[in-house]
């Protein structure tokens, strides 16, 4: 342990933990996809049939990082943000950190309205890797698909479970009090290796507070992940959802107390 307490956590260009993460999106309209990625100057064909790339530039140059300042941007030489499949009547672009996706998601929804494309789940890892470790040999490695399910429909039959129990509480109290002993619960339960997260955007959602459940749902468990590597074993779910629903609604001047 206190070896790896010396030891600096793998990271992109940009400054954030390399965190592989995969979102998968139904494709409902091929050929309109397909005309939209060619007109689109961030994105390049690859010479692997089916396959593009997303660059830092045209349509997206204006994405920000936060950790950048140490990026220095070559016009020439655009740094690739993910890599784009079609597979099985799916899209799945593959992403190494969650600030990516959390870009991602609100740009291809703006560029590919709900009639080409839904976006439907995210696959990501809860862990950082070290300089020297030996990295996945690719995305099918890392995620499986039955396992993931397995994870979300537990995890969302155990909500459900609590929630019917919550709504036949005899009195208020105790409603809270199994909230309270549910949440607990969930802070202290070990996050999986690799976890999905499930987007459900129904017609009269506003996209936008979709992007940002997403966002806090990742930034909390990349917090996580940061932490017990620097040594903190026990900081909890809970603490790091906290500190970044501070770190939000902060920066957007809105007290949560009230």
């Amino acid at each position: 342990m206190f070896d790896r307490l010396q030891k600096p956590f793998l990271t992109v260009e940009t400054g954030e933990a390399y965190q592989p993460i995969r979102l998968t999106y139904a494709l409902l309209q091929p050929e309109k996809l397909l005309q939209t990625l060619e007109g689109l100057q961030c994105i390049q064909k690859n010479p692997t049939p089916n396959s593009w790339s997303w660059y830092w530039k045209a349509e997206c140059d204006d994405l920000h990082f936060e950790s950048v300042n140490s990026y220095q941007r070559a016009p020439d030489r655009p740094l690739r943000l993910a890599t784009i499949t079609l597979r099985d009547g799916k899209v799945l672009v593959n992403l190494t950190s969650f600030k990516r996706a959390c870009l991602a998601v609100p740009f291809f929804h703006k560029m590919l309205n709900k009639e080409v494309l839904n976006i439907h789940v995210a696959d990501f890892i809860n862990k950082v890797f070290s300089l020297d470790e030996r990295l996945p040999h690719g995305f099918a490695e890392l995620f499986k698909d039955d396992e993931l399910d397995r994870i979300l429909h537990q995890r969302v039959a155990d909500y459900y479970q609590v929630k019917e129990k919550v709504e036949l509480a005899p009195s208020a109290e105790e409603a809270l009090n199994l909230l309270s002993e549910y949440t607990k619960v969930e802070a202290k339960k070990r996050l999986p290796y690799a976890e999905r997260y499930s987007f459900e955007i129904r017609e009269e959602d506003d996209p936008d507070v979709i992007f940002l459940a997403f966002y806090i749902y990742l930034r909390g468990r990349e917090l996580v992940a940061i932490k017990r590597w620097f040594g903190q074993v026990g900081f909890a779910l809970s603490e790091s959802t906290e500190d970044t629903l501070a770190q939000v609604f902060g920066e957007m001047g809105i007290d949560i107390i009230d």
